[in-house]
């Protein structure tokens, strides 16, 4: 698992494309889409097997629209929110004493105030999102933004003929933003993946969806830069100036033949709105996603086991390189890259039989190679190329985020303290810029309406100490709290860590 724990707090940011009754943040960033009206036994526009035809400016796009635009839907979701009924004023406002008299929560009221529950009066209130969508099968399987759905109570997709149906959560993956959704219908009129490592910069592109909740909307550009990274490990964003905004979550990027090459995922803006810079997620990308979503309703990604930076000009300089080609290898842990001979300092030139460009090439392949099998990797060793053969685990186990990893205990919790947990781990560690042998606890999730959300504590947080003594596992952190129950404690003193730099909170432990 790697969950996007970095976020875009500039004044020009990646907005968010999918609406809600929220103030939508600069971290979410989704498209819309709209679904079928007619059955069909085949995708709406097949793969042109013949030589692509030539770009040029067409006469129309109405044709393509007519074709491709059945299979694309909007989602709507509702989820149940709480929200504060009342002001809630800091330590030493001069309003404190005036709202005190008439009944509002102030800081210096108990926190186990029945009234308040130490946060202020929370009232449960139903909220409504949009997001866009398409279909890409005709049983009913359909691909949006994982944020479009993410946290809802209910899915329900709409079709462009006016048609509703309540939609079930196959899988998700938030590394990609990607989540895959089932309707129960049949005949179906349904859009397929291209290759999106076709798209040329300066190629016609139609973005279909449901922006600002306006309903079915296309809009047209080209591509204007292809290989973006936003946030995440393997991020692949095809840029276009095609008009994409909020509600275009999850919506699909088609190319001239009606495939799908991207699904619209986030805007640079400095005001939320299209400016023309906009992010599809590659199909190449979503496409593996999905398969590995529909078959095991998770991600199976491969892991090599290695830490890894640019290899720079001065590095290639310094090691007599040619080239600043491939991946520098910084730290091989216990895993399959140290089982096969992989050592610190060694540049990554070649695996399975595809040379590497850089750091990010490399990523992405591994991710997509199949664990268990053996795969070939040729290094840069001391001025001398050296073939290595590597078993590929698999990512998801090696973070312990796998399904069937979830359920331990000792890995990670559902709710301890109103939180999330996870056992931190050299990947994660590394995600967040701490040391690879560095122990705790990792925040995954926080309770809104919990002591540690008072208290400050968010995702990303790592715990490292409980009643100051280290904690590795989440059996750690419970025993702590046991033991501080029953030495009659109310709270429990925890050091956290964010950004490698240390604090102390202490959180109650009442029931």
């Amino acid at each position: 698992m790697r969950t996007r724990f970095s976020q875009f707090l500039a004044t020009v940011s990646v907005a968010a494309l999918s609406l809600g009754a929220l103030p939508v943040t600069a971290q979410q960033a989704v498209t819309e889409t709209q679904a079928p009206a007619n059955s069909a036994d085949a995708p709406l526009v097949a793969p042109d097997t013949a030589a692509r035809r030539q770009q040029i400016m067409p006469d129309s796009f109405a044709d393509l629209v007519e074709k491709v635009s059945p299979a694309v839907v909007n989602i709507n979701t509702t989820s149940v929110i709480e929200q504060p009924t009342g002001p809630v004023f800091p330590e030493g406002s001069p309003f404190s004493d005036l709202f005190r008299e008439f009944g509002f929560p102030t800081p210096d009221q108990g926190q186990g105030d029945p009234r308040f529950g130490g946060r202020g009066q929370q009232q449960a209130q139903r909220a409504n999102a949009l997001g866009s969508g398409f279909v890409i099968s005709d049983d009913g399987y359909i691909v949006t933004n994982n944020h479009v759905i993410e946290g809802a109570d209910e899915i329900e997709i709409e079709f462009k003929d006016g048609a509703r149906r309540k939609a079930e959560v196959v899988g998700t993956d938030k590394q990609t933003d990607i989540a895959l959704l089932k309707v129960d219908a049949t005949d179906l009129p349904y859009v397929g993946f291209g290759n999106s490592d076709d798209a040329r910069v300066g190629d016609w592109v139609l973005a279909l969806g449901n922006p600002l909740g306006q309903g079915f909307s296309a809009s047209t550009g080209i591509v204007s830069a292809r290989g973006r990274a936003l946030t995440g490990t393997y991020d692949d964003f095809i840029q276009t100036d095609a008009s994409i905004n909020r509600g275009n979550s999850g919506g699909p990027l088609f190319n001239m033949d009606g495939e799908v090459i991207g699904v619209n995922t986030a805007i640079l803006s400095p005001n939320g709105g299209s400016i023309g810079i906009g992010f599809s997620m590659a199909s190449n990308v979503v496409g593996n996603v999905v398969q590995q979503l529909r078959e095991f309703g998770e991600t199976r990604r491969g892991w090599l086991g290695v830490k890894i930076q640019r290899v720079t000009p001065e590095i290639a300089e310094s090691l007599g390189l040619d080239n600043e080609n491939g991946a520098m290898v910084t730290d091989v842990p216990d895993g399959p890259a140290a089982d096969a001979g992989v050592k610190s300092g060694d540049v990554i030139v070649s695996f399975d039989g595809n040379d590497i460009t850089d750091d990010r090439d490399l990523v992405a392949r591994v991710a997509q190679a199949p664990i268990g099998e053996k795969v070939d990797v040729t290094v840069l060793r001391d001025g001398k190329s050296e073939d290595l053969q590597v078993t590929l685990g698999r990512r998801e186990t090696a973070e312990g985020t796998a399904s069937d990893e979830q359920s331990a205990p000792a890995e990670t919790s559902d709710d301890t303290l109103g939180m999330q947990l996870q056992t931190l781990t050299p990947e994660i560690a590394a995600e967040l810029g701490m040391s690879g042998d560095q122990q705790g606890l990792v925040v995954r999730e926080v309770d809104p309406s919990s002591d540690a959300a008072d208290k400050g504590l968010s995702q990303g947080d790592v715990i490292t100490e409980a009643g100051q003594q280290a904690v590795n596992s989440v059996s750690d952190l419970r025993d702590r709290i046991t033991e501080a129950k029953d030495a009659g404690r109310k709270s429990l003193l925890l050091m956290i860590r964010r950004g490698g730099e240390p604090r102390f909170v202490a959180l109650s432990i009442e029931d």
